[in-house]
């Protein structure tokens, strides 16, 4: 299809009209989507002078907002011209619900929202494509354009009223065609599933007609004249079969039913014995549909059939085989220990080889392994004896005192004994089985002793439980007193800085008013005095400050003030305010901000006094050479860091960890050169800890030191 050409001879209402025209007969004959995006973008540059030109539409499925068409810019920037709709606060996303042609500036995108490539640094036009006219509806799509010239705005106002509803259309109708494709894909799929099934599988409506089969079903159920006329009865005869055992089920509605049915195989005329499975489902428009597989139980039931014959056959295998069986289970039950099998007259029937050892000795054996032997004889038999005299039960279990024949050790042994009868009830045999309990004796002394270990041990654990329970009660007692007197401690320096600060203040005033002349011209000596009074009233002020900022944290009730400020400002505040002291050292203060660094969301205020105890710390312990302050922006972290650096005395390493500590200073001796409370970092190191930051120190003796500061960007409510 040729491109539209753009009328540019004829200027006027009457050109505007055929211009119109011309695009209007090329978007009805477009089918493509881009295509027609792109023309109608042409069609603007070429006709009213537009240099830069995007059309954006709205993909739900995926949820963007992406551009289909770009004049004035490379093909190529349009898969990077993607918005999330989720991104509601967007310019562009939000334009998708207006009714009219807004102007945007590229500088309200900020750093974190995306803007579009092809907008430069020129305000732009939004124009929301128009597809129904009904209030309320998001626009499906935007056209960009730039320079917004009265012709491009009115040209482009009357180019989304035709665009949009024909982008639409043939938006609806890809996506009509995609889902005809995938329908269509899904049966193939469906049908080549199902004709990997051996069995046969069909979906029949209420009137027995087929819906679906699988390959193994039609060749069972459906027949084409030009197959044979044997062929053709048989499937008709299948059919009326399967048809019956179905127009039932269809009818009452009831869950999976299972049933035999008979039908005939077309091609050698056999019966084939089927389980008939079947289930009433419905389709999306409502309509009853049954789903029916055919499961060839054929073979099963022989298999059934050769099975039972082969159990009754076993049973009787098994019947001549019980007595047999019984009495050789009878003395393999157990080999570990000695076994002896008797009638009922005593006679031994048979014995293992452990039996043997204690009841069977060769006449070549010495005289004492024989009088063993015997001694063992004489009180299996008696214990023989009781168990034929016990009627009542078919069990006995009783102890007797045998000796080891070889090494002469007696030791006592648990005799089972069980009697044996026939099937006639009658009494055939005594099956004794006896167990060595020399381990168990002994077991059972050492049982013994364990509890009686057990028993000494629970008395010394209770003991140590009671001692323990008396020492954990004694320390909840001094933790909580330990947790009074801090809260008290607290409560007296906050009652004491604010009884300090009452006379401080009206020194303060007063010194100011003398000073000020008020009263009267004051001498110059007496105006030295009264400054060095206002000076040391100031410092001590401080120090009462810095205490009161620590009863505060302590107590938790130091309030934080949230804000959005810019760091560079403060820096330059900060900067300014010290520069006095810095007037009456020989130092240079350098400061160095970071071109990008972003404004932050947090206590201002706080910020502010770290900074300047650590900067004025800097100039109290730099004698000579510089102190620089630094500000950057880690953005991995998202936190801005400020570092304050010297080339002062410097911190021990030893020191470095509890100049941090309350009243601590890295020289803590009488002589100190340098004064303080030692409160100043202590301070600050809890304020950076509230706003969710750190405060880090490197520090080398004679070197200098460097106060980091790390703070997040936004401070988490």
């Amino acid at each position: 299809m040729n491109r539209p050409v753009a009328i540019r001879a004829t200027p006027g209402p009457i050109g505007r009209s055929d211009a119109r025209l011309t695009l209007a007969e090329f978007l009805l004959k477009c089918e493509v989507v881009h295509e027609c995006a792109q023309w109608s973008l042409d069609w603007l540059g070429e006709h009213v002078g537009v240099r830069r030109a995007a059309c954006f539409l709205v993909d739900h499925d995926a949820g963007e907002l992406g551009a289909v068409a770009v004049y004035g810019a490379a093909p190529s920037t349009i898969s990077r011209m993607t918005i999330s709709l989720d991104q509601r606060d967007h310019p562009l996303v939000a334009a998708l619900r207006t009714t009219r042609p807004i102007q945007l500036s590229p500088a309200i995108f900020g750093p974190r929202l995306r803007r579009p490539p092809l907008t430069g640094s020129a305000p732009f036009l939004v124009l929301p494509l128009d597809h129904s006219g009904e209030e309320g509806d998001d626009a499906p799509g935007l056209i960009l354009l730039s320079p917004a010239s009265p012709d491009a705005v009115r040209e482009a106002t009357w180019l989304t009223g035709i665009l949009g509803r024909h982008l639409m259309r043939l938006r609806a109708a890809e996506h009509r065609a995609s889902a005809q494709r995938r329908l269509e894909g899904e049966l193939a799929l469906v049908q080549g599933m199902i004709n990997t099934v051996p069995d046969p599988i069909l979906l029949t409506d209420v009137e027995g007609r087929v819906v679906l089969a699988n390959a193994r079903a039609e060749a069972l159920l459906v027949a084409t004249e030009r197959e044979s006329e044997g062929r053709r009865r048989a499937i008709a005869l299948n059919n009326m079969l399967f048809s019956a055992a179905l127009t039932g089920r269809a009818i009452q509605r009831t869950e999976t039913h299972r049933r035999e049915l008979l039908l005939v195989d077309p091609v050698d005329g056999s019966d084939l014995l089927f389980e008939l499975i079947s289930a009433v489902t419905h389709e999306p428009t409502g309509s009853v549909v049954v789903v029916s597989v055919l499961r060839n139980v054929m073979d099963l039931r022989r298999a059934a059939e050769e099975m039972e014959e082969n159990y009754r056959k076993l049973r009787l295998v098994e019947e001549e085989v019980r007595a047999e069986r019984d009495r050789l289970d009878l003395v393999i039950d157990s080999v570990a220990d000695p076994i002896l099998v008797t009638d009922p007259g005593g006679v031994t029937l048979l014995m293992n080889a452990p039996a043997e050892k204690l009841f069977a000795a060769v006449s070549e054996a010495p005289s004492e392994v024989l009088v063993r032997v015997q001694s063992n004889d004489a009180h299996f038999s008696s214990f023989h004896a009781n168990v034929l005299f016990a009627s009542d039960t078919t069990r006995h279990t009783g102890e007797i005192g045998l000796v080891n024949p070889e090494t002469g050790e007696s030791f006592p042994a648990e005799a089972v004994a069980g009697k044996v009868f026939s099937q006639q009830g009658e009494l055939i045999g005594i099956v004794t089985i006896l167990h060595d309990l020399t381990q168990a004796r002994e077991r059972e002394r050492l049982y013994a002793e364990l509890k009686r270990a057990s028993e000494q041990l629970e008395d010394k654990v209770r003991e140590a439980t009671a001692e323990l329970v008396r020492q954990n009660e004694l320390l909840r007692r001094q933790a909580f007193q330990l947790e009074q007197a801090s809260a008290l401690k607290s409560q007296f320096l906050a009652n004491m800085s604010h009884e300090f600060r009452t006379p401080l203040n009206a020194i303060l005033g007063y010194t100011n008013m003398l000073l000020q002349g008020i009263s009267g011209e004051v001498p110059p000596p007496q105006r030295k005095s009264l400054g060095r009074i206002d000076s040391s009233a100031q410092h001590l002020l401080a120090l009462i400050n810095d205490i009161l900022d620590i009863s505060r944290i302590e107590a938790g009730k130091m309030p934080i003030h949230v804000g959005e400020f810019a760091i560079a400002d403060l820096v330059g505040e900060i900067v300014a305010e010290v520069e006095p002291i810095v007037s009456r050292t020989k130092l240079t203060l350098m400061r160095e901000i970071d071109a990008d660094l972003p404004s932050v969301e947090t206590d201002r205020a706080k910020v502010k006094q770290v900074v300047i105890n650590l900067l004025t710390n800097a100039l109290k312990f730099t004698p000579e050479g510089w102190v620089k302050v630094a500000a950057t922006y880690d953005r991995p972290s998202d936190r801005v860091v400020i570092a304050v650096s010297d080339t002062g005395i410097g911190i021990a390493e030893e020191d470095q960890a509890r100049i941090f500590e309350d009243f601590t200073q890295a020289d803590s001796s009488s002589t100190r050169a340098f004064g303080g409370a030692g409160l100043g970092l202590s301070i600050s190191k809890r304020l950076v800890t509230m706003l969710g930051g750190q405060l880090t120190l490197t520090s080398k003796v004679g070197k200098g030191s460097t106060f980091t500061l790390a703070i997040p960007s936004s401070l988490k409510r």
